[in-house]
């Protein structure tokens, strides 16, 4: 078969490359080139051309042909743009799901079927199982071995014809076992630092990098006290309240200091505040990008910080199991979900009410922001993924 890896520099995908060789397929290299302004990013933290000369050294190494595909126009409009957008309206964006949706596994996809693959790989710690279910072949997205590096979060938007061509060839394979098979077979890679920050652009200066196009707004920091949070919580009895986060006012709080726009920041935040003197660091509780404020709060237990529910908009919510979608208003699964990248799995109840999606966890939990991706497991598989919208 022949199958095109991404080689992102990295020594997971340079395994993953080699594992294929091995296996027999006829494998081509392919870096992509999603970036060109270093300015933002962070000195010595893995600019792309040291990626594209360390992927171009495994390949050499592996002896498959290498290729760079530059797909920077492509990644500003649907990543870069999109993240902009998010940010302005208030919302925390995860480029890194949407990359691996729009150009993974869609404009490198096509780009490797042009070359005459079958399948493209890379070099993410998940699985991939296919079943037939009452008579109709289907395409299972589950959990690598390696629970502590397990990136099937990252690939929650891809729909049943990306995963029919795609492979992940380390899915069964620890960290460590990676590592260890790379040093055994010399890979230039072995001993390279595993990346951050993001998607093909690498560690940034996150408020740097929103200012090229966000603008610097001065507002105040309002803390809310934890004693006024549970106030609030005993009196409201709204519709939906456990879904949604409490509404706040200046009124609520006092003012503790003065930031540079609300849309730089995120729910649950801590560094970034500069607030001192305070028993316990503080936290953001929420923002408000109309009135730039960002509400605060001390404590990582801090009330304000936890909510019961989520939930997504219908429109905005996708199956990878189209099988097991729920259909009916009222009708209630359980499932498991989570809502960031290693966040342990939450036991979860799931239904449909109206124009929504609604999750209710067992437990309480802190940190939900607009614009992330909750995704949902059946035991080690993940069924499907929406954006939170409130």
């Amino acid at each position: 078969m022949r199958i095109v890896v991404g080689l992102s520099g990295g020594v997971d995908s340079s395994v993953a490359a080699w594992l294929l060789k091995e296996a027999g397929h006829e494998v081509i290299g392919l870096f992509m080139r999603n970036w060109h302004d270093e300015s933002v990013i962070i000195d010595n933290e893995c600019p792309w051309i040291d990626d594209a000369n360390d992927a171009m050294l495994v390949a050499s190494h592996i002896g498959i042909p290498f290729q760079v595909l530059d797909l920077s126009d492509a990644y500003r409009e649907r990543i870069v743009d999109y993240m902009f957008e998010e940010y302005e309206q208030g919302r925390t964006p995860n480029p890194d799901v949407l990359c691996n949706r729009e150009i993974k596994f869609d404009l490198f996809l096509k780009a490797a079927e042009e070359l005459g693959a079958e399948a493209v790989a890379t070099g993410h710690y998940c699985r991939k199982t296919t079943s037939n279910i009452d008579g109709i072949e289907v395409h299972q997205l589950k959990t690598g071995i390696d629970q502590n590096k397990d990136q099937s979060y990252f690939l929650c938007q891809l729909n049943q014809a990306q995963l029919a061509k795609a492979l992940f060839p380390i899915g069964e394979m620890t960290k460590p076992e990676v590592r260890k098979l790379a040093s055994k077979i010399e890979l230039p890679t072995a001993d390279k630092k595993d990346s951050q920050g993001l998607c093909f652009i690498g560690k940034v200066r996150l408020p740097e990098f929103l200012q090229q196009q966000l603008e610097v707004k001065k507002g105040d920091i309002v803390e809310i006290p934890a004693d006024h949070v549970k106030c609030i919580e005993r009196t409201k009895n709204s519709p939906g309240h456990a879904t949604s986060p409490i509404r706040w006012i200046r009124e609520d709080g006092v003012v503790v200091g003065e930031h540079q726009g609300a849309h730089f920041f995120t729910v649950g935040q801590r560094r970034g505040l500069n607030v001192g003197g305070k028993p316990e660091p503080l936290f953001v509780l929420a923002k408000d990008v109309i009135e730039n404020v960002l509400y605060v709060g001390q404590g990582e237990t801090h009330p304000g910080l936890l909510r019961k529910g989520l939930r997504m908009r219908l429109d905005e919510v996708h199956w990878i199991r189209q099988d097991l979608h729920l259909l009916e208003d009222k009708t209630t699964r359980d499932f498991d979900v989570r809502f960031r990248y290693r966040q342990p799995l939450q036991k979860a109840e799931m239904k449909i009410e109206g124009e929504y999606l609604v999750v209710i966890f067992d437990s309480a939990q802190s940190g939900i922001a607009a614009g992330q991706f909750a995704a949902w497991y059946h035991g080690k598989e993940c069924i499907g993924s929406g954006v939170i919208c409130d």
